[in-house]
């Protein structure tokens, strides 16, 4: 009876130990856990705060740690209707739609061939369009540049949609790719073998199950260009004007407040945008990438 009531004694002492919430290490462990998602949350999210202190402060010096006067000035300049924002805005948009519809009427085709045709020497034809990306964009948009003047595409909208597709492809062509790859194979044999030609095939099987993937496409394109920079500077400036250029000018003016909301603005579609394209971009596509 003694050896049984001891060995009742360790196990209800056992189930109140284990029923502790917590120990010294879980404590430790929480503590850890809590201070690298505060670190992570100030990185992401201070960034954006200071954007936003910046865009509604009229006046802010040194040495003040918040800005001593705060209102919607700044706001009503970009806004206005005879600012340079919304026009630059503007002609952002109107590029981006345009290297869009450039960026597909190539990546389409030569995605569907990627992905359904036993083309020679595929591996290097996919990794040929990852060769914007293998040097420094720099030296390359300064020699495009050189060869723009000479051609007279330089400071034109024309020139810049140029740039930045062959930016863009990176992206298109292999996104179209994986989603030309993903489409089941057996639905269009099913479609060829009732008597759908092969073009037939195409518009009603092929594309339509491809098109998330080619919407996901799309939308990388468009905000790749919507941010695009370096090319826009060194090929269009300063007859094309882009919200990024008009920001980057902002800043080096020392005129923060302007800068801060341009930026603000950039923001928004891109978080609407990747929004977007996690609904289109599944894993089952993303697998297919590169193959």
């Amino acid at each position: 009876m003694s050896a049984l009531s001891q060995n009742d004694g360790g196990a209800a002492a056992m189930k109140r130990s284990s029923a502790l919430p917590f120990t010294a290490g879980s404590y430790a462990g929480l503590l850890m856990k809590a201070a690298a998602l505060a670190v992570f949350a100030f990185l992401l999210i201070g960034p954006l705060l200071n954007l936003a202190l910046w865009s509604v402060a009229e006046r802010w010096y040194a040495p003040y740690k918040l800005p001593v006067t705060y209102g919607l000035r700044y706001w009503e300049i970009v806004f206005r209707p005879t600012g340079d924002a919304m026009t630059s805005l503007a002609t952002s948009v109107l590029i981006a739609m345009l290297v869009v519809v450039v960026a597909l009427a190539v990546s389409i085709p030569a995605g569907y061939a990627l992905a359904r045709l036993k083309l020679p020497l595929r591996a290097a034809i996919m990794i040929l369009f990852l060769l914007p990306q293998a040097f420094p964009s720099v030296t390359i948009y300064i020699n495009v540049a050189r060869i723009f003047y000479s051609i007279n595409l330089a400071g034109t909208i024309a020139g810049v949609v140029l740039v930045h597709a062959a930016h863009a492809l990176v992206y298109s062509v292999w996104i179209t790719t994986a989603a030309f790859a993903a489409v089941d194979r057996d639905l269009e044999l099913a479609a060829r073998s009732i008597g759908a030609s092969a073009q037939r095939t195409f518009w009603t099987i092929t594309l339509p199950l491809a098109a998330p993937g080619i919407m996901a496409s799309a939308i990388f394109v468009f905000l790749e260009s919507l941010d695009e920079f370096t090319g826009t500077f060194f090929v269009g400036a300063p007859q094309v004007t882009t919200l990024p250029l008009l920001l980057y000018s902002a800043s080096m003016g020392g005129n923060y407040q302007i800068a801060s909301i341009t930026a603000l603005i950039l923001l928004v579609p891109s978080i609407a945008f990747m929004l977007t394209i996690e609904r289109f971009l599944k894993a089952d596509v993303m697998a297919k990438v590169g193959r």
